[in-house]
């Protein structure tokens, strides 16, 4: 059993906290967080952990192994750097970082003082991704085409990052899983900010890779509708990854395909010649066994810790994420 710190138990922090608890391989020893208020909380909910407003209380604590950070995302960087100076694991919630660098300070802090740094994209522990992951590695869609996401919703706005970087990270950390973290050639990015000034509210980022594999992220704290969808299209079948639905996934046996026309010579020589074949078989709708995914997530992290596992989400996938992030040119207003 590990002895684990939590840094923060704002909005998610709860959500992890329960499952840091309610994990057999670790034990809370202490919760630091500024607010009287949340630290009640804490206390009131989990008698056994205490609570501090000083991150010392963690630093200096040499029976801590292991720190989880749900801070506010401009305060990663610090509190990681410290944590791991400490001598201590750190898992940081999404996204690592602000920037490719201080993803890579964090990386070549924790390798040369052979700790993990993982962060918390949530997404690559649900059941139902890690599906669609075993679904393209098998050909079964075939030549992925191209991917488009819609997370959006009147919802919580923030003040700390844009809509970009509030809500893309899962997206492109899915996408980064399922295309096997293949490298971006070009992104760009069209976003608009109207309720507060430089802070995006709906941005439209597109992603381009290799083997004309395109991906379009839409995300959205503006939004009269609540959605949560990821399509896939391939050469051979066509996906839908629906995170709110009852059917989490459905696979449609839909497609274009060429067909050769044959030709005034009796042959099929002329390249030029083709029609097409709109196909439209069967859907399936695959049972997912579910298991939520944040539990996945801290049991992995534990894991890292105590059996050496080579982490899914460690620096490598963050600076992916960081980086496609980090890469775009900002079109749009400065209202």
């Amino acid at each position: 059993m590990i002895n684990v710190a939590q840094i923060g138990v704002g909005y998610w922090g709860p959500n992890l906290l329960r499952n840091l608890v309610a994990n057999e391989n670790c034990r809370v020893k202490i919760v630091v967080e500024t607010s009287e208020e949340r630290r009640k909380f804490v206390k009131s909910t989990y008698p056994s952990v205490d609570t501090s407003d000083s991150l010392d209380s963690v630093l200096n604590d040499s029976a801590i192994s292991a720190v989880v950070i749900s801070t506010p995302v401009a305060t990663h960087f610090d509190i990681a750097m410290k944590i791991l100076r400490a001598g201590k694991h750190v898992l940081v919630e999404k996204p690592m970082a602000t920037s490719l660098e201080e993803v890579e300070q964090i990386g070549s802090l924790a390798e040369s003082n052979s700790l993990v740094a993982m962060v918390g994209h949530t997404f690559l522990y649900n059941s139902a991704v890690r599906y669609v992951k075993q679904i393209i590695e098998d050909g079964d869609l075939g030549d992925i085409r191209y991917i488009y996401s819609q997370r959006i919703n009147l919802g919580r706005v923030r003040s700390d990052v844009d809509a970009l970087w509030n809500l893309a990270p899962h997206d492109i950390s899915i996408i980064q899983y399922w295309l096997g973290d293949a490298e971006p050639l070009s992104t760009s990015r069209s976003g608009m900010a109207y309720v507060q000034q430089g802070i995006d509210d709906v941005v439209f980022l597109n992603v381009f890779y290799p083997k004309s594999i395109m991906a379009n992220i839409h995300v959205s704290w503006l939004d009269p509708h609540k959605i949560r969808k990821m399509t896939v299209v391939g050469s051979k079948k066509m996906l839908v990854y629906d995170d709110i639905a009852d059917n989490k996934i459905a696979i449609y046996d839909k497609g274009i395909d060429r067909m050769a026309v044959l030709g005034e010579n009796m042959d099929f020589d002329d390249p030029g010649m083709f029609s097409f074949d709109h196909r439209s078989g069967d859907v399936l709708l695959p049972k997912i066994t579910w298991q939520e995914p944040l539990k996945v997530e801290v049991s992995h992290f534990v894991d890292c810790i105590q059996n050496g596992t080579e982490c899914l989400t460690g620096i490598e996938h963050a600076k992916k994420v960081v980086q496609i992030l980090s890469m775009d040119k900002r079109f749009g207003n400065d209202k």
